[in-house]
This record gives C-alpha cells, structure tokens and sequence, in this order.
C-alpha cells in the first residue's frame, strides 16, 4: 500500500536503530547509519552532577543540546570514599565480587590476594583492566544506536550514579570529559537483556581507551583520533573500573528519561487538542464539571478534566446554543479518562526514572561509613565477612561491599510496559473521534452548510486511511514482553527482564500516537474553522485561539499540499519541535507525587 510507503518515511527518523542490512557489530566501520545527531546549542551551559537531584530537564538538555557537565566536590568525594574502600577492602582479604574475585560463574575464582598496590598486584590489574576495555567485555550487537541524544543520556546518567562507585577517579574524569567535548561512542542496540546493560556501557569504555569508533563534531570516526582531536589522552583503568562503568541500567534508564520528556509533550498536546475537538464538535462540557467529576474522585482524571475545562473557558461552549446536542460519543466525553489515566501512568514512569537516575543500580554496593551498629543484621558473623575495617588506602575509614541484585530493573519495567498500554488506550479516543467527525448525528451540520465550496476546498484534509493504518501498528505494540528466565553463564543469569524491547515499544506508541494526533489535530482545528464560519461572533478560549494560530503555520489554509498526508507530517513536526507549555500557563497544579529521593550519603 502506497501509505504505508509514505508513513515508513516519515516514521524513519524516530527509529530507535538505524535499519542496516545485516546485523553488524558496533564497531565495525563499514555499518552504515542514518545518523541523528543532536544540536549542540547549549554548550555555554554546565549542569552540575550531585548523584541526588538530576532532573529530566537537566538530562535533556545535556543529552539533546550539548550541555556540559561537573560533578561536584561531594560527588567527586563520595566516589573516591568508595574506591578507596574498594581497595582497603581487598588489601585486608575481604572478598569482592567483579575485583579481587571474579565475575558470573567465576565469582569465587581468585584474581589476585593481598594489597592491590602493591608493583605485583598494579601491573596485574592495570593490564587486566586495559584489556577488559579494549574488548569491550559482552561485546554489543548491531544495529547500532542511531541517535546521540541516546548515548549521551546514557553516558550523563552513569557519571551521575557512577559517584557512588568505586571508580577511578580517571575514570570518573574520562566519562565528564567525553560528554563535555561532545564525543560520542558508536553504541550497539541489542546484546543487553535488560539485567544491566553491560554491552552498551562497554561500548564507551572501548571508545575511552581510543578502540571503536565514535561521532565527533558531525563525523564518524576512530576514537583515538577522536580522543586525540579533543586533546585527550585514552584512559588507563585500575581497580576495578571495569566493573564500575558497565554494572548498570544506563541505557535502558536515558531512554526512559527521554521518552518521559517526550511522553508530557505528547500528553500536553492531547489536552489542548481535546479541548479543540470539542470546540470543533460545540459539544456540551458538562462531563468537565466540578459536580460530575467529584462523583469519581481519581486524581489525575479530576485534574485532567479541570485542565481541559479551563482552556475552553470564555468560549462559546459555556453559552446557549439550543442546537447544541446533550451528550456527546464517547470518544470525545471520555477523552479525559482516557488521558488522565495516562498521565498517571506517565507520572509513575517519572518517578521510578528519576529514581533511577539519581542511585546506584551496581554491583557490588560500595559503601563506606557504616558500622557493625547501624543495622541489626550487620553485626552478624555472615555480614561482617564483607566488613572492611579500614586503613591507608581508605583514609581509616571502614565500610561494607556487598553482592546484590539492584541492577534488577523493576518496577521501572513493569511501569515502561503500563505507559505503552496506557498510551494506546487513549489513541483509541483518536482514531475513533476522527470518524465521528464526518457524521452529521453528531456534528448537526456539515461543512458545505455554513462554508463556500471554496472555504471547504482550502481546510487541510484528514482521515482516510492513516488513522486505521497508524492505529492497527499501534494495537500491535500493547502485548507485554514475556517474562524470561534463561538459565546462562552456568545457570548463575537466569532472569532477563528484556528492557530494551519494552522501552522500544514505548517510545514507538509514543511516536505513532504523535502521528495518530496530528491528524486529529487536524480534523479539530478544520471544524473550529467550520463553527467560526457558523457564527463568526464565536469565541474559543485563550489557549485554543493561541495554539490555532500556532498550528496554522504548520497548516496554512489553502495550503497547496493541504490535501495530501504531507500536512500531517508538518503537523507532527511542529508538535515535536513546538513544546505545548508554550500555549499553557496557569490552571490547577499536577496531583502531588512522590518527592525525588535522597539517596544514601556515604
């Protein structure tokens, strides 16, 4: 079908991977890419990284305009705590999982005893550590990530949580470095199983010690010359650095971030858009109501509603109209249900992001100051076999490293997956007004009865096929991933919580909905056109008028490509490009969530 053809191409720079022909590695130089870079307009700013408070705001503008980064004095402090605890740990002969002992099935394999300083023990981790990185351990499988915004969210987020640590300072320092020079690692899309996203982080501790490739300043490149370019030197790993960058989420987390930023975007657009349909539609608003609303008291619903209803306030909905009808379709009086629900949805997301964000998801948990007294269990014979007293490579400080299972991506997986059901559940409400539309039982009167033939001729044209087309690939994409348990690397991995393909599916329902918007975008702003042609003494509120107008530069009447699909990919571009908060201000504040936490001092 010709459509399809038409909406492939316009969907293809939203991808999350860059389609190539075969599966190739992230490093091979031959892989072809459509490539999307970022915009490097915001290079004069510098976001300073506590490891407590990065917000998606601040993730955004690092990742999608070139911020640069700090980390700052307690950030860098509690880091070093933690490497130094790192190794006094393993000089006293406290076994550590991923340093002094092995990884996986090897993790009572002994790498090496004693004081890690040492001339003997220096030489063995530094070659072992370059080596680990040059390969890039669990190497990534292609496609590649075609988007830089991806990878550098990725990469802010790990030098955020990576003060935690116990990493290098080196390696904290490389990883600040590369954002603020705008080096990007060519990453790989697939080799993660959602259990830590071990492959994708190395793929940037590759590119730190000049292996791979990278992006710098608009072209694909060596790393090393790269490096070199930004007068950088490749990094020379210790300790356990391997292990500190790689043991994380990152990856599955940034995109999450960004489709959060990209989710209230699309949902603030859905409410203007509501608001405008039922303009179009002079449908009655006493769905909207205090009184109605009270009866059912969800708070996201309530508040979506009041928001709806205060754009549409001063309009001509809230006067006599006798040939007004009493009750709407569903599609148009329960958008907000629909809509409200999502922003719960999206509000959980949010929350367990921001969570994720600003944490540690590693293991082992480094964490010096604690003492045998500050928990019950500490002071047992089992816990204090991971006591570390404390010595010259701490400071005196003591502390405890323990194995655990925080890179296990929950409830941030389960909530990714709820956001793509709830997503398509209001696109639902789209796809159906549309039809509505074209149905004088509901509208009353049709276009050609108040409009020119000349007047109708110019409306952007909406409807057809897409929205069926767009709103089958959307019903594809609600089916949770299956739960996997594949018992590998000798039995000790048996959990796979696939996050890549959830959060792949979000963002896609995220995208097709957008497109799903425009149309209906379209199809309402025709029909506020049609009431003014009723009765040009109508008035439509503030924030519709506003964003009509904005919108008409997307949608010029009498647009000469108005009545193909080419309007609607304006229409989706100027929606992404143009946030709604431009059209929105004031009205009732989002129902109170949970504060973003404060994680553990050290």
């Amino acid at each position: 079908m010709a459509l399809k053809t038409i909406f492939a191409g316009a969907l293809a720079s939203l991808c999350l991977v860059a389609a190539t022909p075969a599966m190739a590695g992230a490093n091979d130089p031959q892989a072809p890419l459509a490539y999307a870079p970022i915009s490097y307009d915001a290079t004069s700013e510098t976001i300073a990284l506590t490891g407590r408070d990065m917000t998606i705001e601040q993730l955004v503008r690092i990742a999608r305009h070139g911020a640069k980064v700090s980390l700052t004095a307690e950030a860098r402090k509690r880091s070093a705590d933690a490497y130094g605890l790192l190794l006094q740990a393993a000089a006293e002969g406290v076994s550590v999982y991923w340093f002094n002992r092995g990884a996986g099935a090897q993790r009572e394999t002994v790498i090496f005893s004693g004081d890690p300083t040492t001339p003997e023990n220096t030489a063995l981790l530094k070659a072992r550590q370059l080596a680990s990185f040059a390969r890039g351990e669990g190497s990534s499988y292609g496609p590649e990530v075609a988007r830089e915004d991806i990878v550098r969210a990725m990469m802010a987020i790990r030098a955020n949580a990576m003060s935690y640590e116990a990493a290098s300072p080196q390696l904290t320092q490389m990883l600040v470095d590369m954002i603020n020079a705008g080096i990007t690692p060519v990453v790989g899309s697939a080799g993660t199983l959602g259990e830590g996203d071990l492959a994708q982080l190395a793929d940037i501790g590759r590119a730190m010690v000049g292996k791979g490739y990278v992006y710098y300043k608009g072209k694909r490149m060596a790393a090393a010359e790269a490096l070199g370019a930004a007068g950088l030197k490749p990094l020379e790993p210790f300790g356990a650095d391997d292990a500190a960058l790689v043991s994380t989420n990152a990856y599955f987390t940034a995109q999450t971030a960004l489709l959060v930023a990209d989710t209230e975007n699309l949902l603030n657009w859905m409410d203007i858009d509501t608001a405008m349909a039922l303009l179009g539609m002079n449908s009655s608003v006493s769905p909207l109501s205090m009184p109605v609303q009270s009866n059912r008291p969800f708070p996201w619903l309530n508040w979506d509603a009041r928001r709806v209803l205060d754009m549409v306030k001063g309009s001509y909905l809230l006067d006599a109209d006798p040939k007004r009808i009493i009750q709407d379709p569903e599609s148009l009086r329960a958008t907000t249900q629909r809509t409200g629900s999502a922003w719960q949805s999206w509000a959980d997301v949010r929350d367990s992001v921001l969570i994720a964000m600003n944490s540690s998801d590693h293991n082992p948990a480094v964490r010096p100051g604690l003492k045998p007294t500050d928990s019950w269990e500490l002071a047992t014979p089992q816990m204090m076999k991971f006591y570390v007293k404390g010595g010259k490579l701490s400071g005196g400080q003591g502390g405890y490293i323990f194995s655990n299972a925080n890179w296990d991506p929950y409830p941030l997986s389960n909530q990714v997956e709820g956001l793509t059901i709830a997503i398509a559940n209001m696109g639902l409400v789209l796809t159906q007004r549309i039809e509505r539309f074209t149905n004088p039982f509901f509208t009353v009167i049709r276009p050609a009865d108040v409009m020119t033939p000349e007047q109708v001729s110019a409306l952007p044209f909406a409807g057809g096929y897409l929205p069926a087309d767009i709103w089958i690939e959307i019903t594809g994409l609600i089916n949770p991933v299956v739960p996997q348990g594949q018992p590998i690397v000798m039995t000790v991995e048996d959990l796979q919580a696939e996050t890549r393909l959830k959060v792949a599916r979000a963002r896609q329902a995220v995208d097709l909905t957008t497109h799903l918007l425009a149309q209906d975008i379209i199809t309402s702003t025709n029909w506020m056109e049609v009431r003014k042609a009723q009765d040009p003494a109508r008035q439509f509120g503030t924030v519709p008028t506003a964003a009509l107008a904005g919108l008409r530069t997307a949608m010029p009447l009498g647009n000469a490509n108005g009545r193909g699909y080419s309007v609607s990919r304006a229409v989706v571009d100027y929606i992404q490009a143009t946030p709604a908060t431009r059209f929105l201000s004031g009205g009732a504040p989002m129902p109170a969530t949970m504060p973003l936490p404060v994680a553990q001092k050290h």
